[in-house]
């Protein structure tokens, strides 16, 4: 699990491209220390696992599922990602729960300023935009941040100017791609409620069956 409180940023050093697959090499200086192999790390709000470590520098592998699904297949050397590692039992919660599963790839459509704040609109898939809702939590790329307005299939975010220099949202203007992962808890209540939706027959519940003895039987 992730919170989006981005520990800093990364450089892409290489990648290496297979049948569909890729290898990614990120120089992460300090933040690689004591990361082991097969721990996870999120790169651009992408939870990856680490497959070789070297001084400053860690590997992970992309699968065709990762690269068609965010924006890790279009990182090329040089590139700055956003990177976190994951929650230790015990820390602060400082931002918002998060897989490291992202739901889709959205676009920066405008960016505007007001004072020291920069606000940014990015427009969303529709399978995406139905689980956002203004005041609610949102990963950009990996940084949690909190929806300042959500109509149709666009949403807003402001963007102080910490986190416009500890991560890679600073650097975005109109156009850019980015990943995008909503709250988790949206998504279980909508499965849950599915069947109570309107024209559809809920499901019978029954009381559990009880055996000679007066134990329960399961269904």
């Amino acid at each position: 699990m992730f919170t989006g409180i981005v520990e800093g940023m990364g450089m892409v050093r290489a990648v290496h491209s297979h049948d569909r697959s890729a290898r990614l090499v990120v120089d992460a200086g300090e933040r690689v220390r004591g990361t082991r192999i097969g721990d996870s790390v999120a790169v651009n709000g992408v939870c990856l696992t680490v497959v070789a470590t070297a001084t400053a520098v860690f590997e992970a592998d992309l699968s065709a599922e990762t690269l068609a699904r965010t924006t890790l297949g279009t990182l090329r050397p040089g590139d700055a990602v956003n990177l976190e590692r994951p929650l230790v039992a015990g820390d602060r919660l400082g931002g918002h729960l998060m897989q490291g599963h992202v739901d889709g790839v959205g676009r920066v459509v405008g960016r505007h300023d007001e004072g020291e704040a920069s606000y940014l609109e990015i427009a969303a898939p529709r399978q995406v935009a139905r689980y956002i809702v203004e005041k609610g939590s949102i990963a950009v790329d990996g940084v949690s941040l909190t929806v300042t307005a959500a109509p149709g299939d666009t949403f807003t975010v402001c963007l102080i100017p910490h986190t416009c220099a500890v991560t890679t949202l600073g650097g975005l203007g109109a156009g850019a791609p980015v990943n995008l992962e909503v709250d988790v808890l949206a998504k279980y209540v909508e499965r849950l409620l599915a069947p109570y939706a309107p024209g559809r027959t809920p499901p019978q519940s029954r009381a559990p069956e009880l055996s000679e003895a007066g134990e329960t039987e399961d269904a």
